[in-house]
């Protein structure tokens, strides 16, 4: 009975680990389109009174103000800017460097190797993985996600012939994982590819 309250006592705060900074950010949202309503009311009312004009104008203010600070932040000054924001204040937030390296992920837009698409072995068998990040030692921690639910899971620190990164999108594993395996023979492919890959690289290096 206590191993199955501390079990249900580990799964509850990573539950909320996730919830927490999405549902903060949500009520932010909802807060910024608040605010802006009043800036946006004269331009809403010369529209027609059935078209929800004012929640319309809001959204769309928000999204240019959102778009004006990425492109801010693409600046060199900005950059700076962001990376002390980030380091002094942000990356207290619980959550928040999860959600930013999740967001990269699915905009295409990661340069570093968190939460790279991976096959695993563990025991005898081939796993979905995502590798977290990379020991001093050549060693990898990842994170295998339980089925259908990607963002609960187990993690495990393997050594490198145990963890065949993979060249594929973060959201095709994504979707492998929510439609329980389904796809996943394209994961063992791109990494039977990519091994082909290497192979050839070092004949061709012999060779040379």
């Amino acid at each position: 009975m206590k191993n199955s309250f501390v079990l249900f006592g580990r799964a509850a705060l990573r539950g909320l680990l996730i919830i927490v900074p999405i549902y903060l950010a949500i009520l932010l949202l909802l807060k910024g389109i608040k605010s802006l309503s009043g800036l946006v009311k004269p331009l809403a009312l010369l529209l027609p009174h059935w078209f929800p004009g004012e929640m319309v104008l809001s959204v769309l203010l928000l999204l240019l103000i959102c778009a004006f600070i990425g492109a801010v932040v693409q600046t060199r000054s900005g950059h700076v800017v962001r990376e002390r924001l980030e380091k002094g204040f942000f990356e207290r937030l619980p959550g928040y460097a999860l959600l930013r390296s999740l967001t990269q992920r699915v905009a295409g837009e990661a340069r570093e190797h968190v939460w790279k698409p991976a096959l695993a072995e563990i025991e005898e068998s081939l796993v979905p993985a995502f590798i977290i990040e990379k020991l001093d030692d050549g060693r990898y921690t990842v994170f295998v996600p339980s089925i259908p639910t990607p963002f609960a899971g187990a993690v495990y620190v393997l050594e490198p012939k145990r963890v065949h990164p993979l060249n594929v999108p973060f959201t095709q594993a994504l979707q492998v994982i929510s439609r329980w395996g389904s796809g996943a023979k394209d994961l063992v492919a791109a990494m039977e590819t990519e091994a082909k890959l290497i192979e050839l690289q070092h004949s061709a290096g012999r060779a040379a």
